[in-house]
């Protein structure tokens, strides 16, 4: 693979009809090498954003987008040496696995030795060179996945860009996927931009986050940082569930529901009742009600048993609370 880049984008806004403003004035830098992860809710304008790294679309007036120092704002995604990744696959079905990902080396005009070459290296990468003559129905939704995801990366790219690549598949496959793509990031060591709406993939594979809210980043950093600190309530609450609670002090902080213990009511000044618990296999959550507007959640061990109407302690470690 090339040496990775850095993406600059400077007071890159995108403006559609009838004034409809999909991303605001924004500047972005993703480092050489890492994954930056642009997640939000539809419409916050993650994709906007990546589709003017691309070359898809064209920032407003004033907008600039850089590889390194080579201003890309002008030319076309064929000529901004990007791979995308996308959710519907956009695999050819009259060509196999193997003619797949060989397509983008053939525009190139590279010499067929080394087509070859570059294919069975790129099936083997990601899992499927026994799958190279395979018709692409044949494939099952991961599968077809790793294929776009090898032809993305048979052209050696400087950016690798993904679309919610995860989102079509089911639960399970879209969890092993993951693991799969954090694995070859790490390998290749490429720039990669992903836009997501799903909050563990982001934390996965992301070396830094982006989220958004009405086409503007309003916190980037680390998972931790974003996740144990979050700027304001939105980002505390997209990227999980948290707890409003009154101390004793009068004061209001927040929480995860996995910072929460519950106890006997004698060892904690933080009382409340349960309301409400629901099983999940691997642990439950329980809703106290502390007498704010909603209900305390903790996620406790799915062996204890906290009946209905009883009252409990809450026990949160110091450095657990958060202010917003």
């Amino acid at each position: 693979m090339t040496q990775p880049v850095a993406i600059h984008l400077r007071n890159c806004s995108r403006t559609f009809a009838h004034r409809n403003t999909a991303l605001h004035p924004l500047d972005l830098n993703v480092h050489p090498g890492e994954t930056l992860v642009l997640l939000g809710p539809s419409g916050c304008g993650k994709t906007t954003t990546l589709r003017i790294i691309s070359g898809l679309e064209s920032p407003d007036t004033g907008g600039e987008v850089w590889f390194d120092d080579r201003n890309v704002t002008h030319l076309p995604i064929e000529k901004r040496n990007v791979g995308m990744v996308f959710q519907n696959y956009a695999l050819f079905p009259n060509l196999n696995v193997a003619q797949n990902v060989a397509y983008g080396l053939r525009i190139l005009r590279l010499p067929e030795t080394q087509i070859r070459q570059r294919v069975a290296e790129m099936l083997e990468m990601v899992d499927l060179a026994a799958f190279a003559q395979r018709s692409i129905h044949e494939l099952s939704g991961g599968q077809k996945q790793r294929v776009s995801l090898a032809r993305a990366m048979a052209a050696r790219p400087k950016v690798l860009l993904f679309d919610e690549p995860l989102a079509a598949l089911d639960a399970k496959l879209r969890e092993r996927l993951r693991v799969d793509i954090g694995r070859l990031l790490e390998t290749l060591a490429i720039t990669a931009v992903y836009v997501t709406h799903d909050q563990q993939e982001a934390m996965a594979l992301g070396d830094r986050i982006a989220v958004l809210e009405k086409g503007r980043i309003v916190q980037i950093g680390t998972p931790r940082d974003i996740y144990h600190r979050p700027a304001n309530e939105f980002v505390a609450n997209f990227i999980g569930s948290i707890n409003r609670v009154r101390l004793a002090d009068g004061t209001e902080r927040y929480c995860r529901p996995e910072d929460v213990a519950l106890c006997d009511a004698e060892q904690s000044e933080l009382r409340g009742t349960v309301i409400h618990s629901v099983f999940l296999g691997q642990n439950q959550r329980v809703l106290i009600d502390m007498g704010t507007a909603t209900p305390v959640q903790a996620d406790c061990c799915a062996r204890q048993h906290w009946a209905h109407g009883q009252t409990v302690g809450l026990q949160v470690v110091p450095q657990a609370w958060f202010t917003l």
